[in-house]
């Protein structure tokens, strides 16, 4: 069967611009300490927030994958979107998480347009799948729409648990759609370059935080060890992304590359907090660690469950799994028995450079089978 080709547009990559400044935004509630601690509460609302916005973008791009054509009508949604995501990023205090209602209704209103765009191309295809789809996700929609609006205007406990009703309805829908979806699969290579370029802004906002370490009065050897972790986390993401992974997948769903990037969306924010906390005094030390190395964790899981997409000469074998868990496990003990700067810095610096090499050693041979077959 023929390559599905689609690609990404400019407009696409305009509207993943906002969500620099959301997971900024967003990352800030975890950077609020308790007595050395980012509360559950935090953690929490931190988790629901991103929830949300990466499940608007995940249906957006969905729709785009199989959609979107580049309209005038389509681009106006784009950018009343954008705007709607701006201020929703500014709709919440990150120092005392307790006001919800204004992200709950805009939050509520981002759902609206979506419909409202699916209740459109429900009229503008004439296949029968199609309108299913169409009709199917316009239903999801207006269901997170409405949950969230109420949840808003009730601004209260029943009215969180009803916002979070339709936050997880909207959530599953991969799931809840898959045999409909099936007979209009998505274009997996565009998905996956939709989900790349996020990581990589996401990655952008790392980056942003390890740059703490890189000013006059803070640089040093340890600053140059935290970047080479940073980037040793990259560059296994790139490998497993572009080396690995079979871009022609004609009749995948695509549901488990979109809930595993979930995973790793999350990884990354709680290793850019990790690294911001390791050099806090006001930080626990315990704490700084195990965010660190969860998000290290969440981060190789994300990867691993990737592997279901690799081309079959680049099978991940339970040797290399179980390698790269033990190291991560040992740098993580290592670290909470000797919770100081330099070791967390050369520990996990060490430690993501073991696991990329490993990766490397591991499917070397098939990679330059590729280069020359």
């Amino acid at each position: 069967m023929l390559k599905q080709v689609k690609h990404v547009s400019k407009i696409a990559l305009f509207y993943d611009l906002v969500f620099v400044y959301m997971i900024s935004k967003t990352t800030e509630i975890l950077h609020h300490l308790e007595h050395g601690l980012v509360s559950p509460t935090s953690f929490f609302f931190f988790t629901l927030i991103v929830l949300i916005f990466i499940n608007s973008w995940m249906i957006q791009t969905i729709f785009t994958n199989r959609y979107g054509k580049g309209s005038w009508g389509d681009i106006a949604f784009y950018f009343t979107d954008m705007m709607i995501i701006l201020y929703m990023s500014n709709s919440f205090d990150t120092n005392n998480i307790t006001e919800m209602r204004i992200l709950f209704i805009s939050a509520g209103l981002l759902s609206m347009t979506l419909c409202l765009h699916y209740f459109i191309n429900y009229f503008q295809v004439n296949k029968k799948i199609d309108k299913k789809i169409s009709q199917t996700y316009f239903i999801i929609l207006l269901i997170r729409a409405i949950s969230l609006i109420i949840g808003g205007i009730l601004d209260n406990a029943p009215g969180l648990i009803i916002a979070l009703i339709g936050i997880m309805i909207s959530w599953l829908a991969p799931v809840l759609t898959k045999k409909e979806g099936l007979q209009h699969p998505i274009i997996f290579a565009h998905l996956l370059e939709r989900l790349n370029l996020l990581v990589i802004i996401i990655f952008g906002e790392t980056i942003i935080g390890v740059a703490e370490y890189f000013k006059v009065n803070t640089f040093n050897f340890y600053s140059i060890l935290i970047f080479l972790a940073v980037a040793f986390l990259f560059f296994t993401y790139a490998l497993q992304f572009d080396q690995l992974l079979e871009e022609n997948q004609p009749h995948a769903s695509g549901d488990l590359l979109i809930y595993l990037h979930y995973l790793i969306i999350f990884s990354i924010s709680l290793i850019t907090v990790g690294f911001k906390f390791i050099n806090e005094k006001e930080a626990s030390s315990y704490f700084a660690v195990l965010c660190l190395y969860v998000g290290i964790s969440l981060f190789y899981l994300g990867l691993s469950l990737a592997s279901k997409y690799n081309k079959v000469r680049f099978s991940l074998s339970a040797g290399v799994i179980v390698a790269i868990s033990v190291l991560t496990l040992g740098g993580c003990l290592i670290c909470l028995y000797l919770p100081d700067f330099k070791v967390i810095s050369i520990t996990t610096c060490l430690i993501t450079f073991l696991n990329a090499l490993i990766l490397v050693h591991h499917f070397l041979p098939g990679i330059k089978k590729g280069i020359l077959s």
